[in-house]
């Protein structure tokens, strides 16, 4: 018979259900407000209409996985263009460090889509449920008519919600009214119907029941925020020296935490923030709120839980003020970041206003590097690709400058001049040949300049080459 003490312990401890209770305050309306925004846009941006001609959806927001283009209002961006995208994720990788650095996990608890979408499920099992204590109750009732009642009617809301995220996420794909129509009627592709099954499922079950479990255990990023913060971030702390020792207001020596749970009953991850900064702490700002509403009703002064550094708090244990938010925001880790968001911001809008309608590509065919025809004439070939990124067909000019003596001809065409669909790239062989006795024909490598420039417009592009000779 194995005895308590040789008998071996589980690692394993079963997940406690959290039931953060209703709050009211700053932080819980400002969460409000960036919810409704969020998810607002989330759930109309596909629906916005834009002109972009008879070719292409009228979406103002539209990922073309088909043409492989990404539209965003007036702005388009293309495969050769990814550079766009890579920099729009170095700012939004640079915006997260900077906010970090100065308010803590404040995206974690305001932003992230975890936040929004459980703050979301958890409204609604409010709705339906109730507050914390009749959820607890629902939770430890055995199964009856009330119990199955209230989970059908909460988990067809949830299931609805995951139905609305999915669906709007595929809409984002394709011209939003089309694929409405096509999903209702079904006779949208399978990978629609898919996409919507998967996200519905997943945001059924990490909203409504993983919850805080996804940030504790899945997400990296609590484990490795603390290389963006210091000693001047702000973070959710408890003023352990003045609330301490906890208990009731009516006992000399007493602090002022009267030790009611209200910070711990509104938490969403169910942590106690007065032991202290935690891994599980997404800095969402509700105890502050619980708090603050009960220093009121006992008369205390607020912020025993807030907004803290540790710079303040080594200020405020010797009764100094604490510093000014400025100075925590404004320092030089945080102006640095900006410096580098701002440069990377600047140099993607310049190189959006400074790229051409039309991209040009040439490859010098190597095999053989020239050909001698029986006139003496050497030739040149060249492989160019133009891609034309209007709405409307267009007609190019290719022309040569930067050598004298040698004659241009394109392949398949009459003159110098081809057209280029809307919205769509050609590929085309050019010549360029240079009499026997010519200098490019005698020299062994001549630079020269490949232009292609709009017939009915003033935009032109160009690519500098080479042309190869005999070289005697």
């Amino acid at each position: 018979m194995t005895s308590p003490d040789t008998e071996p312990h589980s690692l394993y401890a079963a997940r406690e259900p959290v039931f953060p209770r209703r709050v009211k305050g700053t932080f819980r309306n400002l969460k409000w407000w960036l919810m409704a925004l969020m998810l607002g846009a989330y759930y109309l941006a596909p629906w916005i209409r834009w002109d972009r001609g008879p070719e292409l959806p009228d979406q103002a927001i539209l990922l073309d996985m088909a043409g492989r283009r990404f539209f965003f209002f007036m702005i388009e961006i293309w495969p050769h263009e990814f550079y766009f995208v890579a920099g729009l994720l170095i700012m939004a990788g640079l915006g997260l460090f900077l906010f970090t650095s100065a308010a803590g996990r404040v995206w974690c608890g305001y932003a992230c889509p975890q936040t929004v979408w459980t703050d979301l499920m958890i409204l609604v099992e409010r709705w339906v449920e109730g507050d914390r204590n009749a959820r607890i109750r629902l939770h430890r009732q055995k199964w009856d008519a009330e119990k199955i009642r209230k989970r059908a009617v909460k988990w067809t809301l949830w299931f609805l919600i995951g139905l609305a995220t999915g669906g709007a996420w595929v809409f984002y794909f394709t011209d939003a009214p089309t694929l409405m129509r096509d999903l209702v009627t079904g006779n949208a592709h399978p990978i629609a119907y898919t996409t919507i099954l998967v996200l519905t499922a997943t945001t059924f079950a990490f909203g409504g029941f993983f919850r805080e479990q996804v940030c504790i255990y899945a997400c990296p990023w609590p484990r490795i925020q603390a290389a963006m913060m210091d000693e001047d971030t702000l973070t959710i702390a408890y003023r352990e020296w003045r609330g301490e020792p906890r208990g009731k207001q009516t006992v000399e020596g007493n602090g002022d935490c009267i030790d009611c749970m209200a910070c711990v009953n509104v938490c969403p991850m169910g942590i106690d923030i007065r032991n202290g900064q935690q891994l599980a702490c997404i800095t969402c700002g509700l105890c502050i709120d619980a708090c603050n509403d009960m220093m009121d009703k006992i008369g205390k002064p607020r912020d025993l839980i807030g907004y803290l550094a540790l710079t303040d708090e080594t200020r405020e244990r010797s009764g100094l003020p604490p510093k000014s938010v400025w100075k925590h925001v404004f320092r030089v880790r945080t102006v640095l970041y900006t410096a580098l968001w701002s440069a990377v911001g600047i140099g993607l809008i310049v190189a959006l206003f400074l790229r051409s309608d039309i991209d040009m590509n040439v490859t010098p065919v190597r095999n053989p590097t020239f050909v001698t025809l029986s006139d003496g004439t050497i030739r040149n070939t060249y492989d160019i690709r133009l891609r034309n990124k209007l709405g409307s067909d267009h007609d190019y000019r290719i022309s040569v400058t930067g050598v004298d003596g040698v004659a241009l001809r394109i392949e398949g065409a009459e003159g110098n001049v081809v057209s280029v669909p809307a919205n769509d790239t050609l590929s085309t062989r050019v010549y360029l040949e240079a009499p026997a006795d010519s200098a490019p024909a005698r020299a062994e490598r001549t630079e020269l300049r490949l232009w292609v420039s709009d017939t009915v417009g003033d935009t032109r592009v160009h690519h500098d080459t080479v042309f190869n000779g005999k070289g005697q």
